[in-house]
């Protein structure tokens, strides 16, 4: 299938995106107080996040994500398939996008809808982002790491620049209506991190609904939940060995990177994201 679909200089994959969509969703779509958003660069754990809202939202139930696609239960403001579900919908939305700042509905930034914003090790992100890219036929193939390796650095992969997209992100990081976690935090306490999420949310779990969160939403319920792990996607569109989970781990890149990739990518990290103060990052 073919490179990208570009939109004023990012690419997006070729499925489910078009410009049209794009353009409205920043320019048209009314963002609602009561709405949320999960926001991310992709491969950051997106689908770990909507699991934990929506498992929230249920007070641990898991009948929901058990029997709903996870793409229809917080749909893609970006996509064909997502905007249209979400025009249509009434009450509190659940909203997922993986949108650079500057392409994110104009109507958010005077609402009180509120965000929750993921980031991830950006080298990991790299890796899981190879693994996963490779494996499916709408987007432009790397075929080998090194190759993806250089893309990424330049920004020539879906969604742009890791480094841009978060670096404006993050220009929220002071605001109310913005939670900002990391995808290392999550690991090293998950607990901790849905109750920070029922806290920004305000929501109260019980002791056993909180329970009910954690064992729902781990990978191994998710790679076996086929509302979760892509299973129904169609098969046309990937190519043999894909898996939306793959390991679900931190520090997966060193078992990747050369020792001249891991010193070319520090040197452009820390020239991209000077400015920020120590401690942001948790995994530097």
């Amino acid at each position: 299938m073919s490179d990208y679909l570009w939109f004023e200089g990012i690419p997006f994959p070729v499925i489910e995106y078009e410009k049209k969509i794009i353009e409205e969703s920043r320019d048209k779509f009314v963002i609602r107080d009561e709405d949320t958003v999960i926001v991310t660069y992709p491969k950051s754990g997106t689908n770990w996040m909507k699991e934990i809202v929506c498992l929230i939202q249920t007070k641990g139930d898991p009948s929901w994500i058990q029997s709903v696609p996870i793409w229809d239960r917080s749909p893609w403001i970006e996509s064909q398939r997502g905007y249209q579900l979400l025009i249509n919908k009434e009450g509190p939305r659940l909203i997922t996008s993986h949108l650079p700042f500057h392409f994110f509905p104009k109507s958010f930034f005077s609402s009180k809808a509120k965000i929750i914003y993921v980031i991830r090790n950006p080298r990991d992100v790299l890796v899981s982002g190879y693994f996963y890219w490779s494996k499916t036929k709408f987007v432009k193939n790397p075929y080998s790491l090194t190759t993806y390796f250089e893309w990424f650095l330049k920004g020539n992969v879906p969604f742009g620049s890791w480094f841009e997209h978060t670096c404006a992100w993050l220009s929220m990081r002071e605001t109310g209506n913005f939670l900002l976690l990391s995808y290392e935090d999550m690991k090293k306490d998950t607990k901790s991190t849905i109750k920070k999420i029922c806290d920004f949310l305000g929501k109260k779990l019980e002791p056993d609904e909180l329970d009910m969160v954690l064992k729902y939403s781990s990978f191994q319920a998710m790679k076996e939940n086929n509302m979760s792990n892509y299973s129904l996607v169609c098969e046309d569109l990937f190519n043999n060995g894909f898996a939306l989970l793959r390991k679900g781990m931190t520090g997966d890149w060193k078992n990747h990177f050369t020792v001249a990739q891991a010193e070319a990518f520090d040197k452009v990290f820390q020239e991209k994201m000077a400015g920020f103060p120590p401690g942001l990052f948790p995994w530097e």
